[in-house]
């Protein structure tokens, strides 16, 4: 009894309490972000996105952005925001007269903020200040890596754990400097022997190093990439460049833990995803290769002049680029039609996750891949590389495929319907903006204010991710306390 007494007064008197939000004070908005950040990460991403494209809009808006000193027009700088934090390297402007010096540093810093995620960023510079990283911070970059995690709440062996987080975080800080100064290293010789001053082979060294690791697919020169078409060695740097952007901050991670504990011996084995997007992304680049040199071997227009070696290196080069770098050498306008599809397949997988590619990432078509092989065999589970694959991941997979696959359709008919242009044309662009590419016909820059934005917010929907989309939208997992009856309809 007075155990039970004692309860009572005290429940009376937590009951008496004023309540937190009885009491809001002006700092409830804080609370309210807190909350938010920890409810919905992925949601809190959406946010932080839209408003940095806002705040580059903003800035690139100003006069002082412009060689001429006039203001760029709401949706040409609305497009270049866009393009600039989500990497995709579409332009409805010359890049080399439009922009001013300043201009040229807003749009390089939103590719570079753009290129290692948002909340990765938030979380390094966090990180410098405090010294330490909670569980919130933790589990924001674990939802800027992964966000089905955060909203699926799976509890089998992840790629990366949450106490390696801030390894993870110095890993994309680390790799960001010194594979973007490694490669500035590579390119400013070789553009002082093309005639540039030390300082311009310098600036324009960086700027392409950073578009080619972000895969962004800026070209700062007046005359693009045109006068290297043929240069083999500036074409391999910036391929490597973008190939070890496409596959991803984990598996640099990954790779870097493999080779570098106790003396660089090969003590820990490479895991699932690691292996999956490594192979995944060599067989694509392999099978664009073969598939464009093929395709445009005739072409006077592209390759068709070249002897074999230079289509070789050149269709290689431009395979590597459909990852979603974006830095051509062929305009794809002088391409056929056959090379152009394969092209709108490449681009649409894109690169690797949480990785500075876009596109519905190599991983989802390999789970899809290996879920029709294992069908046909007869077998009940998707199992690669002596690993099971769980069946929400391969649902995960078909809805990435189906929305990404919307979301370009709704794109391509309404531009279609403001255009006036050829499938093969729009059908092009939209993927490119879709995957963050950056490879043009053209268009972006012939297209119409409503077109701009049209494919502005492809190219936002293709970078925010239809998994981070989603999981914004619905904020939480919902679980029903119900089973209904099975039937089955008839498919195929």
């Amino acid at each position: 009894m007075i155990h039970t007494a004692t309860t009572s007064r005290k429940w009376e008197e937590v009951r008496a309490r004023p309540s937190a939000r009885s009491t809001a004070t002006p700092l409830s908005h804080k609370s309210w972000l807190h909350a938010l950040i920890q409810s919905s990460p992925p949601r809190f991403a959406l946010m932080v996105f839209t408003a940095l494209i806002l705040l580059w809009t903003a800035l690139l808006s100003l006069p002082l952005a412009t060689k001429s000193g006039t203001v760029t027009p709401l949706a040409d700088a609305l497009f270049t925001a866009v393009y600039a934090i989500c990497v995709t390297g579409l332009s409805t402007l010359n890049m080399a007269e439009h922009w001013s010096l300043f201009g040229d540093i807003v749009i390089l810093v939103g590719l570079q903020i753009g290129g290692i995620g948002v909340l990765t960023l938030a979380s390094i510079l966090g990180l410098n200040v405090t010294r330490r990283l909670g569980l919130r911070q933790r589990l924001l970059v674990a939802s800027d890596t992964n966000p089905a995690r955060v909203a699926k709440g799976t509890s089998e062996q992840q790629t990366i754990g949450l106490g390696e987080m801030a390894g993870l975080l110095s890993a994309v800080a680390i790799s960001l400097l010194v594979i973007e100064i490694g490669l500035t290293a590579l390119i400013t010789p070789r553009l002082m022997f093309a005639g540039y001053d030390f300082w311009q082979s310098l600036w324009y060294g960086f700027y392409l190093a950073a578009s080619a690791f972000t895969n962004t697919g800026f070209v700062p020169m007046a005359g693009g990439l045109m006068p290297f078409a043929a240069d083999a060695y500036l074409l391999s740097v910036l391929a490597i460049g973008v190939f070890l952007g496409s596959i991803g901050f984990p598996v640099i991670f990954a790779l870097y833990r493999y080779v570098s504990a106790r003396g660089w011996k090969f003590h820990k084995r490479l895991g699932l995803h690691s292996k999956l997007t490594l192979a995944t992304t060599l067989i694509l680049i392999v099978f664009g290769w073969l598939a464009i040199a093929g395709l445009e071997w005739g072409n006077q227009k592209t390759f068709g002049g070249q002897n074999f070696w230079q289509t070789f290196m050149s269709a290689g080069y431009m395979s590597v680029m459909t990852r979603s770098g974006g830095l051509s050498i062929v305009d794809p306008v002088d391409m056929h039609s056959s090379t152009l599809l394969v092209f709108d397949m490449l681009m649409f997988v894109g690169g690797g996750s949480a990785s500075t590619a876009g596109g519905i990432k190599v991983t989802t078509i390999a789970v899809l891949f290996l879920a029709a092989f294992a069908e046909a065999r007869g077998y009940q589970n998707v199992q690669v590389f002596e690993r099971s694959i769980p069946n929400d991941v391969l649902r995960l997979a078909i809805s990435i495929v189906i929305w990404g696959a919307t979301i370009v359709s709704v794109s391509t008919l309404v531009l279609l319907h403001i255009t006036e242009r050829s499938l093969d044309v729009v059908l092009f662009e939209v993927i490119s903006a879709f995957g963050t590419c950056g490879l043009s016909t053209g268009l972006s820059a012939e297209v119409s204010d409503p077109g701009k934005y049209v494919l502005a917010a492809t190219m936002w929907a293709g970078r925010i991710g239809t998994v981070t989309l989603a999981a914004a939208i619905a904020a939480t997992s919902r679980r029903r306390m119900f089973s209904l009856p099975e039937e089955r309809p008839i498919v195929g």
